[in-house]
Parts: C-alpha cells; sequence; structure tokens
C-alpha cells in the first residue's frame, strides 16, 4: 500500500516486543527493542486513514521516537498473546 506514497528512510530501532500472530506480528510497549522500517509519507490524502482501517480494531495507532524523530507506530491492543519474538525482528524470527 506504501508503495508510491511513501519514501523509504531507514532501518530503525523502537522502544517494545514484537509479538508472532502467524501471518502478521504485533508490536507492544514494553521492555525491550524492536527492530523496523522507516517510512515518510509523500503523497497527499487519507494515507494514515487507510492504513487505521488495514491493521483493523486490534491495533492502535501511537507516536513513538525512532531515528531521533517521532513517527508512528501500531501497537498491538487484541486479547491474544502470541509468541514473543526474541531478536526483536519480524524478518529474524
Amino acid at each position: 500500500m506504501l508503495a508510491g506514497q511513501a519514501q523509504f528512510i531507514g532501518s530503525a530501532r523502537v522502544r517494545g516486543r514484537l509479538y508472532d500472530f502467524g501471518s502478521y506480528p504485533g508490536a507492544r510497549p514494553e521492555d525491550g527493542s524492536i527492530v523496523g522500517e522507516l517510512f515518510q509519507i509523500t503523497a497527499n490524502g487519507n494515507v494514515l486513514a487507510a492504513l487505521d482501517e488495514y491493521e483493523g480494531p486490534e491495533f492502535e495507532r501511537a507516536v513513538v521516537a525512532a531515528n531521533s524523530i517521532d513517527c508512528w507506530i501500531y501497537w498491538y491492543v487484541g486479547p491474544d498473546a502470541g509468541r514473543l519474538i526474541e531478536s526483536g525482528d519480524w524478518l529474524q524470527r
């Protein structure tokens, strides 16, 4: 969805823990470190509204610091526990 609507800035780390829910990850604001990617939205329109809808009710958008800037993250707020990804990296699970 972000293709053509955002520019890749680079890798980033944020405070939290990452969990495996099978076909998707979920981040929680806990002690630990999460590895991810940072994008800058470049398109006009309702990109954030579309992302909110895509993520659904089990995720809540919040502001966190990454690479010394404030950015959006989607915290998992659903009821399932998931399996902790010790590395904090979805690609290294």
